[in-house]
């Protein structure tokens, strides 16, 4: 019996860590809808393609893959549709590399690797989803 209560906290801290690791994608994916012109202005500034249009897809893609990995429908997916974005938004927005003025340069440079790490964690996240039960799921692993 010890070892269920074990196992029933452990799923609880996984749901908790989810929510926290989703909180930046969920007010983030909302943030692209609701200051639409803004965020279309700072694309169109990095030369991003129909730009509207971008930041309105972005946001819709970050928010329902940031719900499938919190409610766990096929968490497996919504890990990977982060990765996407992540890799995508770094090459993409923080060219920290083209940067001449170095303090710009710095600030590229710290949103880059926070990108690449977060997509580092999504990698994770993905095989953990695609290969374990962790318990408090709704569905399971659509590639596993």
């Amino acid at each position: 019996m010890q070892h269920l209560s074990l196992e029933v906290h452990m799923d609880i801290v996984a749901l908790i860590g989810r929510l926290l690791f989703v909180l930046v994608f969920l007010m983030s994916g909302v943030n692209h809808l609701t200051n639409l012109a803004a965020m279309s202005g700072y694309a169109e500034s990095k030369k991003f393609p129909a730009p509207r249009a971008a930041v309105a897809v972005s946001g819709a893609w970050i928010i329902i893959a940031g719900l499938l990995v919190l409610i766990g429908v096929w968490a497996d997916l919504g890990a990977l549709m982060l990765f996407v974005f992540l890799v995508a938004t770094a090459f993409g927005f923080h060219a920290f590399w083209s940067e001449t003025d170095p303090g710009t340069q710095q600030n590229e440079m710290n949103h880059f690797l926070k990108d690449i790490a977060l997509a580092g964690a999504s990698l994770v996240l993905f095989v953990v989803f695609s290969q374990a039960d962790i318990g408090l799921t709704t569905t399971g692993p659509l590639f596993g």
